[in-house]
């Protein structure tokens, strides 16, 4: 029997997505004269903070977008601002390293039309040590260390709403409850779609409890649960209808396909780098978080539209 020809798709807003691909290399998206560049006053006793929250994060893009060091990040963004004609201070290298310590990173997004499809997934990115070719030349002079970063992002717009930053050793299952406590609760949740190693009681029992459809393949050697926990009768049932039907037509019933959207989230945040420059947990933990808010920054100005054409 010949092997079916591959579907076709086809882009249906090129040009206005060549448009957003344009806008993604141009320096003017970054910088808002209506945004606030001043901190406001505390009105607690000591130093008041010159500088605001989206100030700090707004230089920080930049230097995660163009990979440069905190000195020539204050060169950029003072050219930047001269050239925008904003007659704003610009903050020294020694002020976005201290204030990147404790920078409560806004990420924007934008809604979903319905209810959320969030897809959840980690990947390592290494945080110290030689890379993988020093590494296998020369063999490695120290101990390597990556941080692990756990996303959640929506199916429909592709941008990325809850992030977790943890050392290499934690698993995946136990970060899902926190990932899900991002959402906000009056947000309703339709599907949750994750791998295998969320397949616990902990992960199917915050699902149940945000109201949402797990979408998490059974582990190959998995048994029937006792349906005495939230999230054991679904949990069940993907393991009957594996078993039953077979994984494949499982996820093609399931949509589980969509997880790969996921995938390639992860490949764009490595793409920013492929390690970390931070050295602290706290600071590693702000630089992540500010590619997630440049990636939703970039997905936001425009995506592909694709359609099965043959």
């Amino acid at each position: 029997m010949p092997k079916p020809d591959p579907p076709t798709y086809r882009t249906t807003n090129w040009r206005a997505y060549s448009e957003a691909l344009k806008q993604r290399g141009s320096l003017l998206v970054w910088f808002d004269p209506e945004m606030e560049w001043i901190a406001a006053p505390s009105g607690r006793r000591g130093r008041p903070t010159t500088f605001s929250d989206a100030a700090i994060q707004a230089c920080l893009m930049l230097k995660a977008l163009f990979g440069l060091p905190l000195r020539q990040t204050t060169g950029l963004v003072a050219s930047l601002l001269r050239l925008a004609k904003l007659n704003w201070p610009v903050p020294d290298y020694s002020t976005l390293c201290r204030r990147q310590n404790d920078l409560i990173v806004t990420i924007p997004y934008r809604p979903s039309t319905g209810a959320l499809h969030l897809l959840v997934d980690s990947t390592g990115i290494k945080a110290m040590g030689e890379g993988e070719w020093s590494c296998r030349k020369h063999g490695a002079s120290r101990p390597r260390q990556w941080a692990k970063v756990h996303l959640g992002i929506d199916a429909e717009t592709l941008e990325i709403r809850a992030v977790e930053v943890t050392g290499s050793r934690v698993g995946d299952g136990p970060m899902l409850p926190k990932l899900l406590e991002q959402i906000p609760l009056e947000e309703p949740i339709s599907t949750v779609t994750a791998d295998g190693a969320y397949d616990t009681r902990a992960c199917h029992a915050a699902v149940a409890a945000r109201e949402a459809t797990a979408v998490i393949p059974t582990r190959r050697n998995g048994r029937p649960w006792k349906e005495t926990t939230p999230g054991a009768r679904a949990r069940n049932d993907i393991l009957r209808a594996s078993r039953r039907f077979g994984r494949v037509i499982w996820r093609s019933w399931s949509g589980y396909h969509r997880r790969s959207r996921i995938e390639a989230k992860m490949r764009c945040m490595k793409l920013l780098g492929e390690r970390l420059s931070a050295r602290t947990p706290s600071r590693q933990t702000a630089e992540l978080q500010i590619r997630a808010a440049l990636l939703n920054r970039f997905t936001a100005l425009g995506t592909p539209e694709t359609k099965r054409v043959a």
